[in-house]
């Protein structure tokens, strides 16, 4: 769990979100890695004026230290507070994955 935990972290730190989730989906993936795949929503002010590029841009600058290592893959869904309300609080489910065991 380090590596979530680093996640968790440096989103709380940098991101002042008023909802987060990060979920460990390396289980729904195949490989024997335990903390490689991740689904992450965010729903932050910081996120006010800026696109979907930019908000991924953002997390990837944040957590390239977790992607240099074992992580392979985030599913992001960045929300503003607004955004997350239309969304009526509800994040997409993650695809399932073609490797999958």
């Amino acid at each position: 769990m380090r590596i979530q935990q680093s996640i968790e972290t440096k989103i709380q730190q940098q991101l002042q979100p008023v909802h987060w989730a990060v979920e460990n989906e390396s289980h729904r993936h195949s490989g024997p890695a335990q903390e490689s795949h991740f689904k992450l929503t965010v729903v932050s002010d910081l996120f006010n004026g800026l696109n979907l590029v930019k908000r991924h841009q953002q997390l990837y600058a944040l957590l390239a230290e977790e992607m240099a290592g074992e992580v392979h893959a985030l599913a992001l869904h960045l929300y503003t507070p607004d955004e997350w309300q239309a969304r009526q609080e509800q994040a997409r489910p993650s695809p399932n994955c073609a490797g999958a065991n």
